[in-house]
């Protein structure tokens, strides 16, 4: 199986990056997140309702070199099997290089096999490439809205063999 997988590269440092990545709220959802996502063992929340709820436990934090969550929980409206998620590994790894900082986020245990592959692709490409990448030269980054994400999954379902 190959983990999905995403990765970009920043003027920033891997502190400033790390810190970006453990203010969760600033780049997946300021509405949508409950529970502290920057201590190791909390449990947090994600959730868009009538399509995704996820429950993470920040696993590890290595500050300007890894951030680990374990998806104990979940439920996505979208597919069949609603807990695709559980068991899986959400790992950010943080490495400098040449004044810049590559960020390579592996959701482990997610493959192409998976049904929510498509879907989770895409989201992923956005939160990670863009709103997390916003966040981290910004500041602030762009969550998409509730009605974005319902017609993303639209899109990958007319999409679908």
């Amino acid at each position: 199986m190959s983990d999905l997988t995403h990765t970009f590269t920043v003027d920033a440092t891997a502190q400033e990056v790390y810190e970006a990545i453990i203010d969760v709220r600033s780049w997946w959802g300021a509405t949508n997140i409950v529970g502290p996502t920057d201590q190791v063992g909390a449990d947090w929340f994600y959730l868009v309702p009538d399509l995704h709820y996820s429950k993470q436990r920040t696993a590890e934090l290595v500050a300007g070199e890894r951030v680990v969550w374990e998806f104990t929980d979940g439920y996505l409206d979208f597919i069949a099997d609603k807990g695709e998620w559980i068991g899986t590994q959400g790992r950010f790894d943080i490495a400098s290089h040449d004044g810049q900082t590559r960020v390579t986020f592996t959701h482990e245990g997610l493959g192409r096999s998976d049904e929510c592959f498509d879907v989770c692709h895409d989201a992923w490409r956005h939160y990670i490439t863009e709103s997390l990448r916003q966040r981290i030269a910004t500041g602030q980054g762009t969550m998409r809205t509730r009605e974005e994400d319902h017609a993303a999954v639209r899109q990958h379902a007319t999409s679908r063999p």
